[in-house]
């Protein structure tokens, strides 16, 4: 039987919801609406026009309305708005915006696909700067062109979350200055402090002013005004603060709203009327790792999204298995990916969860190779089960791969005993005998089984300033170098010769370059009779990256005398 099916908006939700529609009946009519210009273009890739590695803002657009018609027999209409939906009729009231004209278009089954739009706050003062926001092609063409015309533009860009420092990255990879505000204290979210203070860094040495715990106030004539009562000069600001789903339209339609703000859709993405899906930015979904409903505004959800919606709107089962929520990003020379819980999320949220967090510093490939770099690698898994709740990593290497793996074995409900057991690829070229995430295996283990006790990077300060008796073994050209001014020299080559100087009476903590020599001087420590020791995990470089940004940025005295990053 010929249906007839409307699709509101394109990109990575609708467009992939018409061509799956498509696929599935060739006897269907479908018809696509979209507001802007362009139905079908790569959202994600836009901030890298800025930098001129995208260089025509065209190579942007994937597909035109022509290729919907030829390819698909799908009517693709740009410029063309939906501005009410009539459920009793099945009918949407369209504006054709070219023609300033309303119709009416019947349908059978609607998909809702309109994505979200950047949250724009009534600060005071927004008309006294050039303001703009990144939505679509036309939107980053614009700011490409006005920067362009300003070739000494300083450049404010407001939001450090995905949008915000890609934006900011490609503007000073194209020689402008730029300052990048967020109001909290760290940005990328899905990351740990601990772990973004290395993007910090990263941004920091790459010329980017990041200021972090102040927020815009107001705006004065080329000029952005904090709270703390700064003033950056800014000839151009980019609001990259978030994005808030477009639900006006279903809304209107009385369709439910979900406890985040977003569409509330069932298991096969229907919602409360039952001949509309909703898809994409404008929904919530299923955190299948904490039961509960949140916000994920990705490309690859959407798409799975769509192919979900336009197979249960044939009859095909849908195994909708919730969402993890998995995310890479390139801030310069750095990578970063993250997967899953973070150890922030667990706290903010209240979850009653027992945890235990493993942190390490292997290579990415054999280290006599060329171009063989550290990975930082972050581990969160519940106890007892050893079930593996989420990870991060940072590096120059493949750090994708190794959260994609842990986001597989998220997703099959895995433990820290898969992810030891796991049987990865290895060449020298391309990682080790031993990979990154086996190694996380291995430390989780340890742990689980109470081999050794650990502190982390995050606490060093507060055991200086309490006086903790800290073991430095690093052989003693590295310790000159640069090293924690309240620790004590003992190097891993002696420590058999110098028990005697390892204190019995007090706790001691104990660190090499990353955490492996230490965790071996921990257990020789232990084996001969210690009792109170403990491995400090990321040794001196994981100390290094997390105290490096702040002190260089605020006037607090370095419990360091140097900082080591290789």
């Amino acid at each position: 039987m010929t249906r007839k099916i409307l699709v509101v908006g394109g990109v990575a939700g609708g467009a992939s919801a018409a061509a799956r529609l498509r696929r599935l009946s060739e006897d269907d009519q479908i018809i696509m609406f979209e507001k802007g210009v362009h139905v079908s273009f790569s959202n994600c890739c836009l901030p890298y026009h800025l930098s001129g590695a995208i260089p025509d803002a065209e190579d942007l657009v994937l597909l035109h309305p022509e290729n919907f018609a030829s390819q698909y027999n799908i009517d693709a209409r740009v410029n063309h708005e939906v501005v009410s939906i009539n459920r009793k009729a099945n009918e949407l009231t369209v504006r054709d915006l070219t023609k300033n004209e309303l119709y009416t278009e019947s349908y059978d089954k609607l998909i809702l696909s309109p994505g979200a739009r950047p949250i724009v706050p009534p600060i005071p003062g927004m008309d006294k700067v050039n303001i703009f926001t990144i939505r679509n092609v036309i939107d980053i063409d614009k700011l490409n062109q006005s920067v362009k015309s300003c070739k000494t533009a300083q450049i404010s860009v407001i939001g450090g979350g995905f949008i915000g420092v890609e934006i900011a990255e490609n503007l000073k990879e194209a020689g402008y200055k730029v300052t990048l505000i967020e109001a909290m204290d760290q940005i990328m979210r899905p990351f740990d402090f601990d772990m973004v203070q290395i993007l910090h860094k990263e941004l920091y040495d790459n010329g980017i002013d990041l200021i972090l715990s102040d927020q815009v106030s107001s705006f004065e004539k080329d000029m952005t005004v904090l709270q703390s009562g700064r003033k950056i000069e800014s000839q151009i600001v980019v609001l990259a603060i978030g994005v808030t789903p477009e639900t006006q339209l279903a809304k209107e339609a009385g369709l439910d709203i979900g406890k985040t703000g977003a569409m509330k859709v069932d298991q096969n993405y229907r919602t409360n009327d039952q001949d509309i899906y909703a898809i994409g930015d404008v929904i919530e979904v299923y955190g299948c790792l904490f039961n509960d409903y949140f916000k994920l505004p990705l490309a690859g959800p959407a798409q799975k999204q769509a192919r979900h919606a336009a197979d249960h709107m044939h009859g095909l089962m849908v195994d909708n298995r919730g969402f993890i929520g998995s995310s890479v990003i390139k801030v310069f020379n750095k990578y970063a990916a993250s997967t899953g819980l973070s150890e922030g999320f667990i706290k903010a949220t209240g979850m009653k969860i027992d945890y235990q967090v493993v942190k390490v510093i292997p290579r990415d490939i054999v280290g006599i190779m060329p171009g063989s770099t550290m990975v930082h690698f972050k581990l969160i898994y519940e106890k007892p089960t050893g079930k593996i709740l989420g990870a991060q990593a940072i590096g120059n290497g493949n750090i994708d791969k190794r959260i994609d793996i842990i986001a597989t074995i998220i997703k099959f409900s895995g433990t820290i005993h898969d992810l030891k057991d796991l049987e990865l690829c290895y060449a020298p070229p391309f990682g080790t005998a031993k990979d990154v995430v086996n190694f996380a295996g291995y430390v989780a283990t340890n742990l689980m089984k109470n081999t050794y006790r650990q502190v982390h990077d995050y606490q060093i300060r507060d055991l200086v300033a309490d006086g903790a008796c800290i073991i430095d073994i690093r052989e003693k050209d590295q310790f000159e170098k640069g090293h924690l001014k309240a620790a004590v020299n003992i190097p891993f080559s002696q420590v058999r010769d110098r028990i005697s100087e390892f204190p019995t009476d007090k706790p001691i903590f104990i660190y090499c370059r990353t955490g492996q020599d230490s965790y071996n001087v921990v257990l020789t420590l232990q084996y001969l009779g210690f009792e109170d020791v403990h491995n400090v995990c990321g040794g001196f470089m994981g100390i290094s990256y997390y105290e490096y940004f702040t002190d260089k940025t605020t006037e607090r005295e370095s419990i360091l005398t140097g900082y080591n990053f290789e």
